[in-house]
Formats: C-alpha cells, structure tokens, sequence
C-alpha cells in the first residue's frame, strides 16, 4: 500500500432519521473531515435538507471532504404514508413500529452501498442496529454512535441489571440506583423509561436488546461528550461496563465561532428571520431574557403551553418560547397582549446562537441531551422538564451532579405520541423560572454553568481530553486499515 493510499480515508456516516441525531451526525462529519478524512453522510431524500445547506457551506474549503449519498425510503413495504422519512413526522404508536420496519428494510440497499465505495470504517447511530454486521461483512470496523450521556447510559445499564424499582410499593416511591457511582442518584418509578421496566411494546424491547448487543460487538463507541463534565461515569462505563469508547465532543462547540454562521445552519430553517431575532436580543440586559424550548419531538398540549404562558406573564422578564407547530396553531393558549414582552418561534430555532448571546440567563429544556450540551457549552443554567426516552436521567445529571439546573416538577415520563393527562401548573413552572433567574441561588448556577463552559472549550482546544481522544482515534483507525 502506497503512502497515498494510506493516508485517502473515507468515513461513511449513517444516522437515524430524527433530529436529534442527524444534527450530531452533521458535526461529527465536519470534525472528521477537518482531519483530513473524506466524510460521506448516507440518508434518504427527505432527510437531504438536515445537511446539504451545511455541506454546501464548506464545498470552497480545500481539502475538506463531505459528501452525501441517498437511499429510497421503503415507506410503502412499511405501511407508512409517502415522504414519512423522519421520526418526527410520526405521530401514532403504529407509525412508531412502521418505521423501525422501515429502517430494517434499509440494511440491503445500504449494503449495495458499502459494497460500492468500499469506505473504510462505518460509523452508525446505535438504532441501527444491524449496522456492525453489514459492516463485518465487507471487513471495515463499525463504531457505534451514541448521542446521549455516559450518565444516562450507567443509570441505564445498572436499572437494567439489578431491577431496583421491582419491590416498590407505588410508582412515586424513591429508589437510589445500586452501582458504584460518584454520586447518589434517587429516582422514583414512574420517570424511568418503559423499556427500563422491561414494560411497552414488545417489538421495543426486541428493539433495545438488538441495540446493545450490537454495541458490544462493534468496534466501539463514540460519545457525544467531553471527559471533564462526567468524568467519573465515562471511567464506569469503561472500567465496570467494559465498553470501549471515544468522547470527542462537544462537537458543535468546534463550528459556533465568528458570526455563527455554522450555527445558524444546523438542523432545519429556522421559522424566524435569524437576524431578526438577533437585533431584538441585542437590545436586552445581559441575562435578562429566558429562552423556553422543549425540543423538536415532545408531546406538548395547548393546556400545558396556555400553563407556560401564565407563568411567563407572571415572572415579567424578557422571555422567547418556541412552539413545534405540528397542527393548525391557534391562539387558545395565548393570553391577551402576551407577545410585548417576549418573541414566540413557531417551528424551528436557531438554538445555539440564541443560547450563546449575551442577553440570555436561562433555559427552559425538556433535557434532551443536545440541548443540554448546547446549554453547557453557552454556560447558561436550566430548567429541567423531562419528557421521554433518557431525559429524566438527564435531568439528574444537570440537577444533581453539575447542580446547574432546578427541576420544574416532572414526575411522569410522557408518551412521544398521543392523548395524556400530565399538566405542570403555572405556580411550579414559575417558581421554577424565578428560582433560576434571581437570587443568589441564581448566581451560584451561573457561575458552576460557566465553569463548565470553560471545561468545555479546553476539551475541544489542543491538548484537551476531547481533542486528543480524536487524534487517537483516527490514528487507531489509519492503523486498522493498514
């Protein structure tokens, strides 16, 4: 093998369709392509908008390689309705199941790729679970993504083997999670997530076990995080867990520099003019202004958002709230004259340059573990309000562990889709927002929040744990491959 070929690397990315995960995906590519290895993301055709502006952004910089390639999405041998590529345009339990089928049926053109280009090294989200094996079958390493917390992942694992909520006597009653964490970490029943219980739909279950059986057998992990900010549960998840890994984050810390404009260009169009938004912010105090999303999937009703709108009123202080509009928006939850003082966003946000301006001092997040990397890299504190999946678990990292955070009062872990009956009142959210914003309570958050921040940047800069784990990876990887 010639030098030349030896140092042409080609990396194929393969996400899962939400955007949660194709936005990490983005950066993860971009970070590698910046080492010199050529990045080729593969998706569907509606799915092409998550990253084509962001790649179209870099196509002038020479030497830098991302490409994308597309797979027809076999929405009709799934039952689903035609352009229903995205986890976030389902909205039934049914649907749920029907694109999982979908991803399956994905394997076999995604093979017919692999056997084409013949990359080196496949890096796939964990969902996909078949993905080391396709990966084995043409002799190239797979690593499995992860996009949550090393936290969330050790609280998983431990409730998974030792079943510590089975003799409770009620789903409120307080557990602590065995294991030999750094900390002492108390759940009740009912935030846990149905597949921790062993409880749901059957085909989730089979779903998860696939999941972790295929992360065991791949080559390893890549965590979407940094050493410093939990440190001693990426060393439980090594040492206890036995899982090798890599923390190469915060990945979009590496592209939120100058004006933004990487930041500006992750994930959807944003619903709102971006310069727009950033004047009206500029005419704000430094950390006057509240900034409230509860993310891109959560199942929020017009009872719970009109229950946000009080508070909002009541707390008097700058505010801007985003609003998924998922079906004809209308003013029912809205109170009179309610606009003057804040800016709503119906549809997508350009999170990381709202987070990271001067004027904001809070953030209202339904703690999934983007947004609060994207809080922790701004130095911002939060309100916790957790929902589904690890988000509860989440919550304890940022409440308990960091102690940059004051929980809103969630107790219920909440369906993705569907009717419920879980209503936060205006009285716990407002005191929840009140206790961020002022006191002294307030200014001991800030400063924890951006201490972190700094950690953040040294992880990321030469030398640091982030940048390093890095290096070595791709070294290790150049090495496999000769």
């Amino acid at each position: 093998m010639t030098s030349s070929e030896e140092d042409h690397f080609r990396i194929f990315f393969l996400p899962f369709m939400a955007p949660g995960h194709m936005i990490p995906t983005m950066d993860m590519a971009r970070l590698f392509a910046t080492r010199g290895i050529k990045s080729t993301i593969v998706t569907t055709p509606a799915n092409t908008a998550f990253f084509t502006e962001t790649i179209q952004l870099h196509s002038p910089n020479p030497g830098l390689e991302i490409d994308l390639l597309t797979m027809q999405f076999p929405y009709e041998a799934a039952g689903l309705p035609e352009g229903c590529e995205n986890a976030d345009s389902l909205n039934s339990p049914e649907m749920f199941y029907r694109f999982f089928k979908a991803i399956d049926l994905l394997q076999h053109p995604f093979e017919n790729l692999l056997e084409k280009f013949q990359p080196d090294c496949l890096i796939a989200d964990h969902f996909v679970h078949w993905a080391n094996s396709v990966a084995g079958k043409f002799g190239i390493p797979c690593l499995i993504f992860h996009g949550s917390s090393y936290f969330s992942q050790c609280i998983t694992n431990n409730l998974l083997r030792y079943e510590p909520y089975k003799n409770l006597s009620s789903d409120s009653d307080t557990f602590v999670v065995p294991g030999d964490f750094p900390d002492e970490i108390k759940f009740t029943k009912s935030e846990l997530s149905p597949y921790d219980k062993k409880e749901g739909p059957e085909f989730l279950i089979e779903l998860m076990d696939k999941v972790e059986d295929a992360t065991r057998a791949s080559y390893g992990v890549i965590m979407n995080s940094f050493y410093e900010l939990e440190s001693g549960y990426a060393d439980y998840y090594e040492k206890v867990m036995g899982f090798k890994h890599w923390h190469i984050a915060p990945f979009s810390l590496h592209f939120d520099e100058g004006d933004n404009i990487e930041a500006d260009h992750r994930g959807k169009k944003a619903s709102i003019d971006v310069n727009e938004c950033k004047r009206w912010l500029d005419e704000k105090q430094d950390d006057s202004v509240l900034y409230v999303c509860l993310g891109s999937m959560s199942n929020v009703s017009d009872d719970q958002l009109h229950e946000i709108a009080i508070a909002l009123e009541a707390l008097g202080q700058n505010f801007i709230l985003v609003v998924i509009v998922r079906r004809e928006d209308t003013k029912e939850w809205v109170p009179q004259g309610f606009e003057t003082r804040g800016l709503i966003i119906r549809g997508w946000a350009p999170q990381p340059m709202i987070l990271n301006h001067r004027g904001v001092g809070g953030f209202v997040t339904h703690c999934g573990w983007n947004s609060i990397l994207e809080g922790v890299v701004a130095g911002v504190p939060m309100v916790t309000w957790p929902h589904h999946a690890e988000q509860f678990y989440n919550e304890k990292l940022v409440t308990n562990v960091l102690k940059i955070g004051i929980q809103v009062g969630a107790t219920k872990w909440v369906p993705r889709v569907g009717e419920h009956d879980i209503l936060i009142s205006n009285k716990q959210i407002l005191n929840a927002m009140s206790r961020l914003l002022i006191g002294e309570e307030a200014q001991d958050m800030r400063r924890r929040a951006r201490e972190f921040k700094k950690m953040a940047m040294k992880a990321i800069s030469q030398g640091g744990s982030s940048w390093s784990h890095l290096n070595a990876l791709v070294k290790e990887l150049k090495a496999h491959k000769r």
